[in-house]
Parts: structure tokens; sequence; C-alpha cells
């Protein structure tokens, strides 16, 4: 009986863990349709590719990633908010370099949809999405 218990609660832990990452992926108002993933020439990087869709006033949990990404706008206007930097709001056909490790906010500041093309040059094998507090 003791030992059900036991595994019970590691499953919970667990599975708690893989819903915080999916959380981070997936928020209310922005969806994540990942394009490719890829090993680099580099031992342990890859590349991924996302597109990000933001609904009107959607903003993303701050967060950051173990790599560079470049975030290109392909419709709309999203404000980026780099920690350390003032907010900077791109609109389509604008690109942004985020430096690794640097927390950062995303936030749709038009009136319809907006949507990136997030590119990832990431260490392999770690949760894309980090939330920051």
């Amino acid at each position: 009986m003791k030992t059900t218990r036991i595994i019970a609660a590691a499953l919970l832990i667990v599975g708690s863990g893989l819903m915080l990452d999916g959380a981070a992926a997936q928020q209310p108002g922005i969806h994540r349709t990942d394009l490719i993933k890829n090993d680099l020439g580099v031992p342990g990087r890859e590349t991924l590719q996302v597109r990000v869709d933001f609904e009107p006033g959607a903003v993303s949990i701050k967060h950051s990633h173990p790599g560079e990404e470049v975030a290109y706008v392909l419709e709309g206007s999203l404000e980026y908010q780099l920690e350390g930097r003032a907010p900077v709001t791109l609109k389509a056909g604008e690109a942004l370099f985020i430096p690794a490790g640097v927390a950062h906010v995303a936030k749709n500041v038009g009136n319809g949809k907006a949507s990136e093309l997030a590119t990832y040059i990431v260490d392999k094998g770690t949760p894309l999405v980090v939330p920051v507090e």
C-alpha cells in the first residue's frame, strides 16, 4: 500500500512538470506550431523553427531560451520587452535577435491577429521555454 502511494506521488510530480512545460508552450491566446527540428553540425546544438500565433491582446509569459532566438514578424504588430532594454514594437517583415538566456515577453499590440516565425539555435535536449519570475 505504501509503495503504491509513493509511485502515485512520483507520477503526479513528473506529470505536473510535463504540464508546466506544456503550459509555457501553449498559453491562452497563443498557439505554437512546430515546423522543423534538426541537429546542427556543432555537437550538442540543434535548431528549431516555430510559428507562434497571437490573438489580439495576447501576452506571453516572461521566459528565456537555452540559446539564441530570431523572431521574424509575419503579420500584425508585436511588442517585445527584453530584460534590461526598452520595449520595441515590430510589424510584419521586421526581425529581432534575442540573445541566449535573456528573459523576455512578447505581446500582440495590434487590433488583429499577429504571428511570428521564431528560429531557435539552442542546446540539444533542454526545455525550449524556461519560465522566469
